[in-house]
């Protein structure tokens, strides 16, 4: 049963591969802590409220973990979507090559 159209099938497995790609990455330099994504880390926009540096390395490591989580879900939910787009294209290609 087609739900979406070919062209929008389409234009969803294109979006849904430069998603997981661009999440995938970005995980993975979450992941590894990368300086240049510090801006982005929650938990740290307040500035002299840390105890000891210590406190701020170990809430800065969490929020890059945390990051680098979100990333990966939602990496994975556009997986769903590349299957779902994926099916529709299959489907519209198919009723278009009966008619």
């Amino acid at each position: 049963m087609a739900i979406c159209g070919h062209k929008l099938s389409l234009c969803g497995l294109i979006l849904s591969v430069w998603g997981i790609i661009q999440l995938s990455l970005m995980g993975i330099f979450y992941y590894i802590r990368s300086v240049a994504l510090f801006e982005d880390v929650p938990g740290l926009e307040h500035e002299g409220t840390f105890d000891s540096i210590q406190k701020f390395y170990d809430d800065a490591d969490q929020g890059y973990l945390q990051n680098a989580y979100n990333c990966w879900i939602a990496a994975c939910l556009y997986i769903i979507t590349l299957a779902f787009s994926g099916h529709q294209f299959w489907v519209n290609s198919r009723s278009s090559l009966r008619v």
